[in-house]
């Protein structure tokens, strides 16, 4: 279903995750439960996180009427919103949605669900609006997605700007990098579909799970004095699925305009006035 998009190692496709990874539907993190608790004491001895600005409740969580919009509506809709992680400590990651793209199912060829193809993989995706689904890439590497209204239609979240946890975070993502590596910035940490899984700790279990009512992992309004607004809003090709054709010229890919942790910017489309949505 939804393409990644290439780093200094391989670029993730649809294609090359489908044809590598179609039977393998129950591959997690490569990264021991031990060395995870490892990971999150050293960077909350390092830094505790205490947020006046958000809550440590639920009551401000998007609920499921949210997710019940068709799939390009429901990817405009995330940027701004603010996806948050509990961990079983108690700690909480947040990140603010910069970046989307929408894949519609059915007729969309770069839809794991193209043409109404369902299997034990993609199942997530003919499930309620705000179910989860996460799938594999070269098996190390997960992406995480929402179902929308539409048969088959999802929503991938390609690019998150770090708001609490950066700590935590960072731990996280340099658990997957080479030692010695130099220290990721902030906007380095969630600006790709793999990478925000990896800084949120987002599971393959979570796969199947309704965002709306999860005590682990949910959404948030945004809360700042600027939030995103539509005509902020740039309406580009989706990554990495070139050999679909047609579909790879589809702008249904969404991110906020001049945001540094949007994973790919595309001066074409930002050029083009019929590209920057409006309401």
């Amino acid at each position: 279903m939804m393409a990644a998009r290439k780093r200094k190692m391989l670029p993730l496709t649809h294609e090359t995750a489908v044809n590598k990874h179609q039977n393998r539907t129950d591959l997690t993190l490569n990264v021991s439960p031990a060395k995870l608790k490892k990971t999150f004491e050293n960077a909350q001895s390092a830094e505790t996180e205490h947020s006046h600005y958000f809550t440590n409740d639920l009551q401000h969580r998007l609920g499921e009427d949210v997710f019940k919009q068709p799939c390009i509506s429901l990817a405009k809709a995330f940027i701004g919103k603010v996806l948050v992680r509990r961990c079983a400590d108690g700690t909480e990651l947040r990140g603010r949605i910069v970046e989307t793209e929408a894949y519609l199912g059915g007729e969309d060829k770069a839809s794991h669900s193209a043409g109404g193809k369902r299997t034990e993989r993609n199942k997530a995706m003919f499930m309620k609006p705000g179910t989860i689904y996460v799938y594999p890439i070269y098996g190390i590497y997960l992406c995480m997605n929402v179902s929308s209204e539409g048969e088959g239609a999802a929503v991938l979240l390609r690019s998150l700007e770090p708001l609490q946890g950066q700590p935590v975070m960072r731990q996280l993502r340099a658990a997957r990098r080479k030692e010695g590596a130099r220290q990721l910035k902030d906007k380095e940490l969630c600006n790709g579909p793999s990478k925000l899984c990896q800084a949120l700790n987002i599971p393959r279990s979570f796969d199947r799970r309704d965002l709306a009512s999860d005590p682990e992992v949910w959404l948030e309004k945004d809360g700042s004095t600027n939030p995103a607004e539509p005509h902020n809003i740039v309406s580009a090709p989706r990554i990495g699925i070139e050999s679909h054709g047609e579909w790879a010229k589809k702008p249904w890919r969404f991110y906020l305009r001049g945001h540094p942790c949007v994973s790919v910017v595309n001066k074409e489309a930002e050029r083009q006035s019929g590209n920057v949505m409006n309401n």
